[in-house]
Order: C-alpha cells, then sequence, then structure tokens
C-alpha cells in the first residue's frame, strides 16, 4: 500500500481540496502554532497541513508510511518512533480513513503530544457510500462518525475540547482521477453515490476535532 501511495504523491501535493479549505485553515489554528511551537504532523500525504504550520513558525516534523511522500520519518500512525511528549501538538488531516486501527493511532498521537491533537478527517455517511469510497480506493478502511471520533479521544486519555463539522466542496471527476478510478468502477461509484451528486459536485461531511490532555 505504502507504493500505491508513493505513486499518488504528487497527485495529493497539488490537489485543490487538499491543499486549501476551511478545515485546514482551523487544523492549523488549532495546533497553535508560533515561534517555539513543535508540532508533529502524522500521514502528512501532500505536505499541506505542515507548510501552514511552519509559514506560522512552528517548528514541524512530519510522518507518513509511504516514502514516496518525502516525510521526515517513513512510519504508520499506530507506531509513532518517538517518546512520549515529544510534541507541543500533533495534527492529522485527511487521512485516518485510511488508518488500519483508527483508535490506536489516535492512542499513539495522545501519546506523543504534551498538549494537544487535532484530527481532520471526512466523517461516515451511509454503508452505501462506504462502498463507493472501497471502490474507488481499496486503501480506504472507514469513515467514522462523530461519536465515533469522542469516543477515540477519551479512550486515549484526551478531553475534547472542541469539534467543528464542515461540508466541503469535493468535484467528482478530478476525485476519481486522483486514484486512477475509471470505467466501470468509476460508473459504479457515481451510481453508488446517488443523489449525493449535484452538477458533479458533492458536499463531503468533514469533522476537526480538538483533544487536550
Amino acid at each position: 500500500m505504502t507504493d500505491l501511495w508513493s505513486d499518488r504523491a504528487e497527485a495529493y501535493r497539488t490537489s485543490a481540496i487538499h491543499s486549501a479549505g476551511e478545515d485546514l485553515d482551523l487544523v492549523v489554528d488549532w495546533c497553535e502554532p508560533g515561534p517555539g511551537v513543535t508540532v508533529l504532523d502524522v500521514a502528512t500525504g501532500g505536505g499541506h497541513v505542515a507548510r501552514r504550520l511552519r509559514e506560522a513558525g512552528a517548528t514541524v516534523v512530519t510522518t507518513d508510511p509511504a516514502p514516496g511522500m518525502g516525510a521526515d520519518t517513513t512510519a504508520p500512525a499506530e507506531s509513532l518512533p518517538f517518546a512520549d511528549a515529544s510534541f507541543d501538538a500533533v495534527a492529522c488531516r485527511l487521512a485516518a480513513h485510511h488508518f488500519a486501527d483508527a483508535l490506536a493511532a489516535v492512542k499513539e498521537m495522545a501519546r506523543v503530544a504534551r498538549h494537544r491533537v487535532v484530527v481532520c478527517d471526512n466523517t461516515f455517511v451511509s454503508e452505501t457510500s462506504e462502498e463507493a469510497d472501497r471502490l474507488r480506493d481499496p486503501s480506504h478502511v472507514r469513515n467514522y462518525g462523530v461519536a465515533e471520533w469522542e469516543s477515540f479521544f477519551e479512550l486515549a486519555g484526551l478531553a475534547v475540547a472542541d469539534s467543528r463539522h464542515f461540508a466541503r466542496p469535493l468535484e467528482i471527476e478530478p476525485w476519481l482521477a486522483r486514484v486512477g478510478c475509471d470505467g466501470e468502477s468509476a460508473a459504479r461509484v457515481r451510481t453508488l453515490l446517488g443523489d449525493r451528486v449535484a452538477d458533479g459536485w458533492m458536499p463531503l461531511p468533514t469533522l476537526v476535532i480538538k483533544g487536550v490532555k
């Protein structure tokens, strides 16, 4: 799977929905970046969170399981190679639906954070939508609901300090092309999504959640 993501690296670096948005702004803000603040960006992907945090003066370390993403450290979110309380904040944006064990990943993020953990991810809509996500991209594991995310944070020893829900506008054709989903598979994905799609766009429900220690 890491080779697959290495092949996709450039597509995610240039993806409009990944490189900007209210959710990205909020993740950066809730990490409270500034000179002297250290942040770990987990599953950095195209590096958009890290870039913004560095622009705000923070010292950032990036991790990603895919070598081609060019992170500082190659590691899965469920096994972060850092000591306890190594960073002031830990961030993870738009990646957790690919994690084999999201709860284990949140526990690891909580372990290496001194003060706060900020996670942003798409949220669960329906089992039919989950089928569409897996067909489009077999590396998709699951989207989780708000209550599930709150439970993950609590089980990791984090108090949920704030959360915000967004409906991000997703353009369907670039979304399919980004992972090479075409032909019959793409047609089936469109059918499964049904009336979620209008004029080639779909609102993508997204949660940003902040936990503190």
